[in-house]
C-alpha cells in the first residue's frame, strides 16, 4: 500500500547551485549528497517536513538520452515546468522574506478561493506556489 510522496525530482542545470538557492534563500535542509558513481545525489527538504524530499537532478545526468534531455533543457530555460506548491502559515511574511533574498516572485501574494498564494521561480526557472491555505478551506471534506 502507498503510504505517501516520499521523493519528487526538481530538474537543475547546477546541482550545488540549486541547493544554496533552497538552503540559503528558502531555508530548506539538506537530506542526501553524495557521489553515486557518475551522478551525484542531492535531496533538499522542508525543515518541518523531512519525510519529503526534492531531488535536484542535473538536466545531463544519467537516464536521459540525448535527445531527451535537450528537450527537457530547453523547457526548464524557458520557465514552464511547474515543480509542486509549498504550504506555509504565512504567505505575505515569506514572500518579503524570501524576496528580500533574491528570490524571484512571478506573482505577489494574492487572494484566492483556497487561501493566499504567490509564485516563485527557483534558479533553473521552475516555477513553484507558494500557498497559504483558509482556515475554513477542508480539503479532505472538500476534496476527499
Amino acid at each position: 500500500m502507498i503510504k505517501g510522496l516520499g521523493i519528487t525530482t526538481v530538474w537543475t542545470f547546477d546541482q550545488q547551485r540549486t541547493k544554496a538557492f533552497f538552503t540559503e534563500k528558502l531555508d530548506f535542509e539538506v537530506r542526501s549528497d553524495l557521489a553515486m558513481g557518475d551522478m551525484h545525489w542531492v535531496t533538499v527538504s522542508a525543515k518541518d517536513q523531512p519525510g519529503v524530499e526534492l531531488a535536484l537532478m542535473s538536466l545531463d545526468g544519467p537516464g536521459l538520452d540525448p535527445e531527451s534531455a535537450e528537450a527537457l533543457k530547453k523547457l526548464v530555460a524557458k520557465g514552464v515546468l511547474g515543480a509542486g506548491a509549498f504550504r506555509t502559515d504565512d504567505c505575505r511574511g515569506d514572500y518579503e522574506r524570501f524576496k528580500a533574498r533574491g528570490v524571484e516572485f512571478i506573482q505577489e501574494p494574492q487572494e484566492r478561493p483556497y487561501g493566499i498564494e504567490a509564485i516563485f521561480r527557483d534558479d533553473n526557472g521552475n516555477w513553484y506556489s507558494l500557498t497559504e491555505r483558509s482556515e475554513e478551506l477542508d480539503f479532505s471534506k472538500d476534496f476527499g
